[in-house]
């Protein structure tokens, strides 16, 4: 068959057409019929499983995740045990709301024995956290540096574990005596909540 037989094919009477050229057109049929069925179905389908495999693939990464995580669980709730332990430890090495009254004088009486002069030593209301108490006390100081320094190592060798935290702290030199400091400000101590305290704090809440 030639190009002129298929330009010379009478499309109102194929049946006259050659053998060839019957096939010809036939396979020409075939091929438009599956192009038009590839770009209609196969390739939305072929999409639509690439994008299946996409899923399939992250969905297998957050299983096996999950799974890390499960397997891991056991050893963190220990951890997380553990941790409770050493925090409830360490809290009981604070003082008790009954020991507050004595450490408080305790700590007036530190300063007084390194030579500090206290102008003010005033408490404040305390302020309930979720597991522990703070106790602001407003204060104005007058000594020398080196007194501050014998104060501050003297809290420290307390019986109880004392946390001072200081703020809004202010340190100036005083006019007319050198070598004398005024410090001023609120400093903070801390008390772990007694049993039933943190309850009440919940059922405040």
């Amino acid at each position: 068959m030639n190009l002129q037989e298929i330009r010379d094919i009478d499309f109102n009477d194929l049946g006259s057409a050659s053998r060839d050229a019957r096939i010809f057109l036939l396979a020409m049929v075939a091929v438009i019929i599956l192009g038009l069925g590839y770009w209609f179905v196969i390739k939305d389908q072929r999409q639509n499983l690439a994008n299946r495999e996409r899923e399939e693939t992250q969905l297998r990464q957050e299983f096996t995740q999950k799974q890390r995580q499960a397997a891991a669980l056991d050893a963190l709730t220990r951890q997380l045990a553990e941790m409770r332990d050493m925090l409830q430890s360490l809290l009981r090495q604070l003082p008790s709301k009954t020991e507050m009254p004595d450490l408080l004088i305790d700590i007036s009486q530190t300063a007084l024995a390194a030579g500090i002069e206290t102008e003010l030593f005033e408490p404040r209301d305390e302020v309930i956290r979720d597991f522990y108490a703070e106790q602001p006390i407003a204060i104005r100081m007058t000594g020398q540096y080196h007194q501050f320094g014998d104060f501050i190592s003297g809290v420290a060798s307390l019986a109880r574990v004392v946390i001072l935290t200081m703020q809004d702290i202010s340190l100036e030199p005083i006019q007319g005596r050198p070598g004398f400091l005024r410090m001023q400000g609120t400093v903070t101590t801390y008390r772990y909540l007694d049993d039933g305290e943190d309850e009440l704090l919940v059922q405040g809440d």
